[in-house]
């Protein structure tokens, strides 16, 4: 997890995932181990990266661009899986959405070619839209 364990909204995403994982019979302490990292910061980040890919687990899921790039850089073998990656391919994580190749692939929360679509759906909206600001952190 790319965020400190006190993170509510990362507390969320890792409980949704338990619970998508239940759904599909999967049990932790019947059929499926869960090893929990959380980092806030690059130094832990590279750290419990690390330590994952020294487990070598069947995957690691990853949350967040810093957390998939570091696993990117310490593993070319095990399974990883992101979530919560703006541009998969503009972050070379990935060679393309389609076909990402390599032993990363995910989901991804925004893409860009999309931009103008949504841009299309606001003006059909509301016909006198002249401005529309749209801020990002990449």
């Amino acid at each position: 997890m790319g965020t400190a364990d006190s993170d509510i909204e990362g507390q969320a995403r890792l409980a949704a995932l338990r619970k998508g994982l239940e759904a599909f019979g999967w049990s932790e302490g019947r059929n499926i181990r869960i090893d929990v990292r959380w980092a806030a910061g690059d130094d832990a980040t590279r750290i419990h990266a690390a330590e994952l890919v020294a487990l070598r687990p069947d995957v690691i899921v990853a949350n967040g661009t810093p957390a998939a790039t570091v696993l990117q850089q310490q593993t070319q073998t095990v399974p990883v899986v992101f979530t919560i990656v703006t541009d998969p391919v503009g972050q070379e994580l990935v060679k393309s959405l389609a076909h990402p190749g390599g032993n990363i692939t995910g989901f991804t929360n925004f893409e860009f070619s999309m931009g103008g679509k949504w841009l299309g759906i606001l003006k059909g909206m509301v016909p006198g839209l002249e401005r529309v600001v749209v801020p990002f952190h990449p």
